[in-house]
This record gives C-alpha cells, structure tokens and sequence, in this order.
C-alpha cells in the first residue's frame, strides 16, 4: 500500500516532463520559418544589339544564261568538237554540219554576184555616161547648126530689102531654118528624157541587179554559216543530243549550254514579304538539309503579283565561279530584309507565350528574385528576339529553367553573363 501512492507520483512526473517537451518542441517551431526552395536557372543580361529580320523561300538554282542550240537547216553531222561537261566560249565552233551542197552554192553565188559588180562599174562609169555625153554632143551640134542658120536667114533678108538678091533666096534661107529649128528641138527633147529618165533607169537598173546578185551570194553564205554551230555563250555543254553522222533536225536543240559562273534561285514570296525588298539587297541560299550556305544578292524583283499565286516573284544572284553548286539543286532563300539597331535582344528561349498569347519574361532582381513580366516582342532572328516594350539594358532575365516557373521565385543562377549591379550574380552560383 505504501507503494503505490509513489508510482503515481513517478507517472505524473514523467507525464509533465513529456508535455513540457512537447511544448519546447512546438515553440520552436514556430520561431522557424519554412525554408523557401531555390531553382537552378541560366540568365542573361540585356544589352542593346543590332538585329535583322529575314523573308525565307523554296527555290532551285538555275542557269544565269542557257542556250539550246537548235540548227537552221537539217543536215547530217559532219564532226562534233564537244562533249559534256566541256567548257566554251562566246563564238566558239560546236559542231559542223554536211555542207558540201551549200559551199558549191555560195560558190556560185559568189561568180553572180562579181559579174554584177563589173557589170554595175561599167554601166555607171562608162556606158551610161557615154550616152549621155552622145546626147549631150546631138543637142550642142543642133544649137550651132540652128545658130548658123539664124545668122543666114537674117542676112538674106537685110539684102533682099536693099535689092541685092532675089526674094527666092530669103526664102530657101527661111526653109533652112525652120529645119534647123526642129532638129534642135528634137536633140533638146531627147537629151532632156535620157538625163530625167532613161539615165536615172539606167542606174536603177544596174543597181538593182547588183543588189540581187548580192542578196543571193549573201543568202548562200548565210546557209552555209548554218552548218556551223556556235555558242551564243559562254558556258560549260550540259547536253548533245547525238553522234556524227546522225542526222540534225532543224528547230530541234542539237547542243545546250548553260553559263553557270553564276546560278539565280527563282523564289516567290507574299507580296507583304516581299515589299521592302531591293535589288542589290544581300542575301544567302542554303541546300537543302542546312548543309551548306553561299552568299548572293537580290538581282531581281518582279515588279507585277504572279496572277495564279498572287506572289512576287524574286531572283537571288549567287556566285559560282569554284563551280561547287549545280543547276537544278533545291535551296532555302533567305533575305535580309530589315536590321533594327541598339535593339534590346534576348534570346528566343526566355520569351514565354500564355494560353492567351501574351509575351512573358522571368526577370532577376539584386536578390536573385524571379519576377514575372509582360513584354511586347518585334523581329526574331537565329534564335534571338527583339523586345519592344517592357524591358530595359542591363537587367537579367532568365534563359533556361523558366517555364513553369512562379512569380517571385527564388533563382540560382548557374551561368550566364556577370550583373555589375548586382553582387549576388558577380560569379556563377553565387547569391545563395
């Protein structure tokens, strides 16, 4: 009996200890805050760049210049001096065709053609000449002859009035006149023809069987220039369509250059796109697949909206003189169409985009405090976006690690560019 009052002495005692602890351990607590957790993000600082803006098209490369060669005249191929693949000049010999017909021709031609001359040299310098001078000669030799018979007529009558002769001979003075006078009306009349007329159809004449003569020695010529084929270009040969002896059709293409010291990419673009561009503009074509790229400038812009797609159609100059791109090829077009200067740029990953659509950006204070902020954004270039509104140079904002990411969270930067007004972020990791 003496026991038990002192075991529940010892229960109670232990139970008091117990909640006091409980108690301690419930102050403390809440003396302690929650810890807040802390997010590993990279960030940038803004700082005022250039940036451009770039129109992007399909196209294939082709050709500054091709010429399909085509005959003028169907023969059999006499000799070939090309293959593909070889390199020609503007001028060059191609290809000659059978024309053993068509020298013997011009050949012939060439003989008319120089009796016509002779035949021309002599009628203008000797006999068309001649006759006129022979006419001229009639009308001075029937001028004298009516002159002579003016001075008799005139003499017979001044005796005849003083009673020296009879009056029959004033008369057969009279009669020699009027003769005299009809002869050299007839020379005049005549002379006055050939010098309007027959000389001036003499000449026409003679020219014009010159000029026919010419015309068929020329056209014989010109048939057998036919049967030589030459490259209106300068170029490499990309096809030859047959062998010696074949026969050449004409109007069909026998030999095709291509002038590929230069390609041009063929794009069409929407009219808004393609509004600011100018020819001289640069620009680059990339292959297919991102491989490679080449640089080249605008050469042309069409000034009228292609009437099946409503699109402009724009031709990009690209140099190939090391021969390394091929006609035909598909390439991107890229054109730089706008650059905005002392743009502030930040890259395309720490531009968020709402349900809404809205532009966001996680921006760092002094305390590596996350804050959420709305912003307007312009052009994007390779990966970089221009901010139009809501930021200024020299603050932080986060690259990576802010999707998702509540407002006024505590960030961890582990790299990114040094924040001169901001100590913590003096050293990557630092501002724990």
């Amino acid at each position: 009996m003496n026991g038990r009052p002192d075991s529940s002495k010892r229960t109670l005692g232990l139970l008091a200890i117990s909640l006091g602890i409980m108690a301690m351990a419930g102050g403390c607590a809440k003396q302690q805050p929650e810890s807040q957790p802390v997010v590993q993000v990279q960030a940038e600082q803004v700082v005022p760049q250039s940036i451009s803006q770039y129109v992007t098209g399909d196209a294939v490369l082709a050709p500054i210049a091709q010429a399909a060669i085509t005959p003028k005249i169907a023969a059999p191929v006499k000799k070939f001096y090309v293959t593909r693949g070889s390199k020609v000049k503007k001028g060059e010999l191609l290809a000659v065709l059978d024309n053993a017909d068509l020298a013997a021709a011009a050949l012939d031609n060439k003989g008319s053609y120089e009796q016509a001359q002779a035949a021309y040299s002599t009628a203008t310098k000797a006999s068309i000449p001649a006759d006129l001078q022979a006419a001229k000669l009639g009308l001075d030799q029937a001028k004298a002859n009516l002159d002579v018979a003016q001075k008799m007529y005139d003499s017979r009558k001044s005796l005849f009035q003083q009673g020296a002769i009879p009056g029959q001979e004033v008369d057969t003075a009279k009669a020699s006149l009027v003769q005299a006078q009809s002869a050299y009306d007839r020379a005049k009349t005549h002379f006055e023809a050939f010098k309007a007329v027959s000389h001036a159809d003499a000449l026409k004449a003679a020219a014009g069987q010159l000029a026919s003569a010419k015309g068929k020695y020329e056209n014989a010529e010109a048939q057998l220039k036919f049967s030589e084929i030459r490259s209106p270009i300068s170029g490499v040969v990309t096809d030859r369509s047959l062998y010696a002896g074949e026969t050449a059709s004409a109007g069909t293409p026998l030999i095709t250059v291509m002038d590929v010291s230069a390609l041009l990419a063929k794009t069409h673009l929407p009219e808004d796109a393609a509004r600011t561009l100018k020819v001289g503009q640069p620009a680059s074509v990339t292959l297919d697949g991102g491989s490679q790229s080449f640089p080249g400038t605008v050469s042309l812009v069409s000034p009228a909206l292609d009437p099946g797609s409503t699109t402009i159609e724009v031709w990009v100059k690209v140099p190939n003189k090391n021969g390394g791109l091929k006609a035909g090829t598909p390439v991107q077009v890229s054109i730089k169409s706008k650059t905005v200067k002392d743009a502030l740029v930040v890259p395309k990953e720490a531009v968020l985009t709402g349900p809404d659509g809205k532009h966001t950006v996680m921006v760092v204070d002094s305390s590596n405090v996350a804050h959420q902020r709305e912003v307007r954004i312009g052009i994007s270039d390779n990966g970089k976006v221009q901010v139009i509104d809501g930021l200024k140079a020299g603050e932080t904002v986060v690259t990576n690690g802010a999707y998702a990411m509540a407002d006024k969270t505590k960030v961890k930067i582990e790299s990114g560019k040094p924040d001169s007004n901001n100590p913590g972020m003096s050293e990557p990791g630092g501002g724990d």
